[in-house]
């Protein structure tokens, strides 16, 4: 079974100079083979688009910087498009299961960046982690890898934080469960209560909304591409964070003490996105997570 193990690290400022012209390159080649694709009758193959946007790319004038960089996740990044676009056709085609998939869309600079390496573009040495053309980041250990991973991205969020997520195959621990089932009911003011009586409450995001809320306000009144509206931007994505990060560990620490105690979970069945189009509930259920929840009960199960 394959498991993602995500750390933060602090790269120096030539690593973000280098990071930031490879999240650029790789941004670029996608942006070039999506408006290749959007331009054909007939999707090219991923072969195709990498000996246009990347290969013949690198002869001309327009793009001669994309050698600067390490070819691995330039390739990923057409690899990348192409799974989204086999995701697009199954979904439309009815053969993907769970909510329908849209059409890829162009990157921007202001989104998350990430840049994905393979085997051959990176190696663990020691504390640190070489990264071909960038140098050797040393990330924060805060579990052990089990195993050696097959890959690497190196990702930075809307807040400027920088994190690796290696990939790598565990085998799935079993415990002996002491209950033979639970049932589950999700809700809002009290997160979940169990058939056994047990209700769990979910943190308090309210502090941190009202703060966001008032930001995008001031945000809304800011001249574009200026820099406090770009400071005012970062300022928000890193309260989000907050929120994220905050209801991340909750469900984590829930979800992997119901899946030790009990055989059998049984969850509520919520359709989520009808949910979601009561504008007066909406920001509080997408707060909840309970989606997420779901899915990392089901992965612990596997």
């Amino acid at each position: 079974m394959k498991a993602r193990f995500r750390y933060r690290f602090y790269p120096t400022n030539q690593q973000q100079q280098s990071l930031a012209q490879l999240f650029g390159c790789v941004r670029v080649v996608w942006n070039d083979a999506l408006a290749l694709c959007k331009q054909s009758e007939k999707k090219p193959s991923s072969v195709d688009l990498q000996k246009v946007v990347i290969t013949q790319a690198k002869k001309t004038e327009e793009r001669a910087w994309l050698s600067e960089v390490s070819n691995i996740p330039l390739q990923q990044s057409v690899a990348d498009l192409e799974l989204a676009f086999k995701n697009f056709f199954n979904s439309c085609s009815c053969k993907r299961k769970g909510r329908k998939v849209g059409y890829p869309k162009f990157k921007k600079r202001t989104n998350s960046q990430s840049a994905r390496f393979r085997i051959g573009g990176f190696s663990v040495k020691g504390d640190g982690v070489y990264l071909a053309k960038i140098g050797t980041v040393k990330p924060i250990w805060s579990r052990v890898i089990p195993s050696a991973p097959s890959s690497v991205t190196v990702i930075k969020d809307c807040a400027n934080r920088y994190f690796l997520s290696f990939v790598v195959e565990v085998e799935p621990g079993r415990v002996d469960a002491k209950n033979q089932s639970i049932g589950i009911d999700l809700g809002i003011k009290t997160f979940a209560v169990t058939s056994d009586g047990e209700t769990v409450q979910s943190p308090s995001y309210k502090k941190l909304d009202r703060k966001i809320r008032k930001l995008q306000r001031k945000l809304a009144r800011q001249p574009k591409d200026s820099k406090r509206r770009n400071k005012t931007r970062v300022q928000i994505a890193k309260l989000y964070n907050q929120i994220a990060d905050t209801r991340k560990d909750f469900l984590h620490k829930l979800s992997t003490k119901i899946v030790k105690e009990n055989q059998v979970i049984v969850l509520e069945d919520l359709n989520v996105s009808g949910m979601l189009k009561n504008r007066k509930l909406a920001r509080a259920i997408s707060q909840q997570g309970w989606y997420e929840f779901r899915v990392l009960c089901e992965a612990r199960i596997r």
